[in-house]
């Protein structure tokens, strides 16, 4: 009787060992995880600053891109009003003559 008590006395201290071994691996292994996703985020925030250049530099190309094609716009449209009244000068001027000529028309 007093060896299987001892036996199982044995058995509970070698289940404990084990037991509390299996915890310190655990907390080692959560604080490695820690440790990792720490450094992950420091990582990120230290890129952060590129991805906002990057943000600010595209947002400014699309802008760029934007003021040169309302100037090419304005431009065409500038021409045709131009052609436009070039074209309506004569008509214009004869009118004027008729009315500087005949008022009552």
């Amino acid at each position: 009787m007093d060896d299987t008590l001892q036996r199982l006395l044995d058995a509970e201290m070698r289940a404990e060992k084990i037991a509390h071994q299996a915890e310190e691996e655990q907390e080692r292994l959560i604080q490695k995880a820690m440790g990792q996703a720490k450094a992950e985020n420091d990582r990120f925030t230290a890129h952060i600053p590129d991805l906002h250049r990057s943000f600010i530099s595209k947002a400014e190309e699309r802008a760029e891109q934007n003021i040169a094609e309302l100037r090419r716009r304005y431009e065409e449209r500038h021409v045709q009003l131009r052609d436009q009244a070039e074209r309506r000068e004569e008509e214009a001027l004869d009118a004027a003559f008729q009315v500087l000529i005949d008022p009552s028309r």
